[in-house]
């Protein structure tokens, strides 16, 4: 009798319905399966535009000094290192035969000449043809292109600098034969220097010339050198997806030498934007979500992103200001599904 008790008592206990436990139900409005999450404001705010990138030092002008012909180095005008003016006298070779020529040249100028009036006299009294006065004055044409011919060999002969700058290292020494091509040395304008950089396509809008620009190199620990944008390429690179962006440094000391690299930072204004924190961004496949939560559903988004700083990155296309996005739950949440504010 004890036993069919026991067994009516835990019958009629479970068909009270008493073990059953009640689902657990999210916040007014909420379904049985919401999902608690953290959502953050998408905020308009200004944004400092600052771009960092690696580039090389090179000189505003730079050239290898040669010989435009074959000659014997007769004199070196210059020292190593030494800053020189546009149109000193740098090398100069053997001009002993362009001399004798332009001499030569000369002299049958002059005689040209000579026998040209004449000619004019006699022609004018009927004494000499058309034919015979153009002839000799074709032969007073060539004598002068001759003439101009051997005063350009001579001027080879003085190497002189096309524009101021610093000298490299002495290539040749007295009385050493130089050729066509050959490098005597070099030449380099280092008052002011380039450096070409590559920045992505994202920041092109932004990008002009006149920004500030300011370069770091490791030679100089912790020093910055100013300057500013000249100019930004025509062309952006379909491979990279970067554009070539061109900045000067006046480089007055010297401190900069062709062929140093250098970190360069690109500044300008704050401008306005949408910013979201960023761990909402949700990169899949190359492209990049955000899960809005609006009216307890979720939507998934795709975004374009634009500029960074730390912890934010800008929203330039797929949300607007006001919206709610998760940046906590991301992993727990799809397109469509219920949730909620986490208490």
């Amino acid at each position: 009798m004890l036993t069919r008790s026991v067994i009516a008592a835990a019958a009629a206990w479970l068909l009270s319905g008493c073990g059953t436990e009640a689902p657990v139900a999210g916040p007014a409005g909420a379904g049985p399966e919401s999902v608690a999450v953290v959502t953050a404001a998408v905020v308009e705010k200004p944004l400092a535009v600052q771009v960092e990138a690696l580039g090389t030092a090179r000189a505003n002008e730079a050239i290898e000094i040669t010989a435009k012909t074959a000659n014997t180095v007769i004199s070196v005008r210059f020292e190593e290192g030494q800053l020189v003016r546009r149109g000193d006298l740098l090398i100069e070779l053997d001009g002993a035969q362009a001399r004798a020529d332009l001499a030569a040249a000369q002299a049958a100028l002059a005689e040209s000449k000579s026998a040209y009036a004449r000619s004019r006299d006699l022609f004018a009294q009927a004494a000499l043809s058309q034919a015979q006065l153009e002839q000799i004055e074709a032969t007073l044409l060539a004598n002068e292109a001759r003439v101009a011919a051997s005063r350009a060999r001579l001027s080879d002969t003085l190497i002189r600098a096309p524009f101021g700058g610093r000298m490299g290292l002495r290539r040749v020494c007295v009385g050493a034969l130089v050729n066509p091509g050959a490098v005597i040395t070099t030449l380099d304008d280092t008052s002011t220097m380039k450096v070409d950089f590559d920045v992505p396509e994202v920041f092109l809008a932004v990008l002009k010339a006149g920004l500030a620009v300011v370069a770091q190199s490791a030679a100089y620990a912790g020093e910055n050198f100013s300057g500013e944008v000249e100019s930004v390429d025509s062309r952006v690179d379909p491979v990279t997806r970067t554009i070539k962006v061109r900045a000067r440094l006046p480089n007055p000391e010297g401190r900069l030498l062709p062929g140093m690299f250098l970190t360069v930072r690109v500044s300008r204004e704050p401008l306005p934007g949408l910013v979201v924190p960023e761990q909402a961004l949700v990169p899949e496949r190359g492209k990049v979500y955000v899960f809005v939560l609006a009216g307890g559903r979720i939507a998934r988004r795709e975004v374009t992103i634009g500029r960074r700083v730390p912890g934010e990155v800008e929203i330039t296309q797929g949300v607007a200001a006001g919206e709610r996005v998760v940046i906590e739950g991301t992993q727990k949440v799809r397109d469509g599904s219920a949730a909620h504010e986490a208490p």
